[in-house]
């Protein structure tokens, strides 16, 4: 794991060169700039993790650049100005246009470390809530004391001591992104920035931006990679990125560089890459629709997440830490499980995984009254999820738009399947779209022809 990266711009020699001397005296890695120009190209080179930045130089204030970095969407990298003039109007502006602290020469080296310090944390935990912006705060730790569980948190742990990159499989709704984020958490990456990339919902159109960043007329707009930079960068669902992509991003992980979108540089980087995917890759690399040499490269380490079915004796242990959590993080009313409610569920088949478990708790808790959870109750529940069809994963309406649409296309058609008993003319007849468009959504949705017409 790399040193975080502080870049220093000031005018005045010996400043730069006594922070330069500090900063590496705690173990930052350091670089400086003399004036804006040079501070302009040493950013695009490689995203710092911390500007120190002087107020008056010689070819633009630091008011000026700050203002142009702000406008352009860097307001994730702290600055800190640094000035022997300062004013009141000028700190003003400065916190404004979103600098983290102002300090006035002559240095406080004390307090210097110390706002650099609260400076790289703060940017440290901006960076890590891009990812986590449109989601429920995730479980910590797996819950579950199967020996399954244990097992697999136990190979989590072993993986997280090693830097090799890990391709995580399992069923949709498994808990894959859990064990991303434990064996995130368990690494000496852990204070690091964990940044979760949903390949499924990125814009098709702009997805080789979202991930590497771009340049476009001086201004530098910094893509996940460089977010996760010295921490983890979490693929979901990788199966489903583009090809060009996929292209794009083998020639990153072979070079452990790339070139943003419009940029002429290489920016080298240092991330951990965990990817994750429901589907089977390699059937999807010998029918040609994800690349042989990417998969290898992501899959130096495997680790998979059986279903909740595999493992039902920890089906109780997260009925309760789920309620909860409804209790204390919506105020929801507290209510138990009864030992026959709980016997009925760890003898359900769980087709959803722990993702539905938790869309039928959060429903039992919101819709009953009564202390207890009994099993009518849940055949209830269960029975609403079940007939006429209905399909046992329901949309979850945290995701972006483009996530939810999926979820709700591939329950869509697993429900029409089920209806016309899987034949395809016509559920292409009731959906109104061509059969052979019909095949290629089935496809790119992982819906399975056969299970979900009932069939054997």
């Amino acid at each position: 794991m790399s040193a975080p990266y502080v870049l220093v711009v000031d005018d005045e020699r010996d400043i730069r060169e006594l922070v330069k001397d500090i900063l590496e005296d705690e173990g930052y890695e350091v670089d400086l700039a003399a004036n804006g120009e040079e501070a302009r190209k040493l950013r695009r080179k490689r995203r710092p993790h911390l500007i120190l930045l002087d107020v008056w130089m010689p070819d633009i204030d630091g008011i000026s650049l700050l203002r142009e970095w702000s406008q352009e969407g860097g307001a994730d990298i702290p600055v800190i100005m640094i000035s022997g003039h300062g004013t009141v109007e000028t700190a003003v502006e400065a916190t404004r246009l979103g600098a983290y602290d102002f300090v006035e020469k002559p240095l406080s080296l004390a307090k210097l470390l110390l706002v650099v310090g609260r400076a790289l944390e703060a940017g440290r935990l901006q960076r890590e809530n891009e990812g986590l912006r449109r989601k429920a705060q995730p479980l910590g730790v797996p819950v579950g004391d199967s020996q399954t569980i244990r097992d697999l948190c136990e190979r989590a742990r072993l993986i997280a001591k090693h830097n090799a990159w890990v391709l995580i499989s399992g069923e949709a709704g498994s808990g894959k992104e859990l064990f991303a984020r434990y064996l995130h958490a368990s690494s000496s990456r852990a204070a690091e920035p964990f940044i979760d990339v949903s390949v499924a919902s990125m814009a098709t159109t702009n997805a080789a931006a979202e991930l590497f960043g771009s340049e476009e007329g001086g201004a530098i707009h910094y893509g996940c990679i460089e977010q996760a930079n010295g921490g983890t960068l979490f693929l979901s669902e990788i199966g489903d990125m583009d090809p060009g992509v996929q292209a794009k991003l083998f020639s990153t992980l072979e070079n452990r560089s790339f070139l943003r979108v419009g940029g002429v540089e290489p920016v080298a980087f240092d991330v951990r890459i965990i990817a994750a995917t429901h589907r089977d890759l390699k059937q999807y690399v010998s029918e040609g629709h994800f690349r042989e040499d990417l998969y290898y490269h992501l899959n130096v380490v495997p680790l998979n997440v059986p279903p909740l079915r595999e493992h039902a004796e920890d089906v109780k242990a997260l009925l309760d830490y789920y309620a909860e959590q409804f209790v204390e993080r919506e105020h929801l009313a507290q209510r138990r499980f009864s030992e026959a409610a709980i016997s009925r569920l760890m003898s359900y088949p769980w087709p959803g995984n722990v993702r539905e478990l938790k869309n039928l708790v959060q429903r039992l808790m919101i819709f009953g009254s009564d202390n207890e959870i009994d099993v009518d109750e849940v055949e209830a529940a269960l029975g609403v999820a079940l007939s006429s069809g209905a399909s046992p994963h329901p949309v979850e309406f945290d995701l972006p738009l483009r996530g939810a649409r999926q979820q709700f296309e591939k329950a869509y058609f697993e429900h029409q399947l089920r209806q016309h008993h899987g034949n395809l003319g016509q559920v292409a007849r009731k959906a109104g779209i061509e059969r052979t468009h019909l095949y290629r959504k089935l496809r790119a949705l992982g819906v399975d022809k056969k299970r979900d017409s009932g069939s054997k």
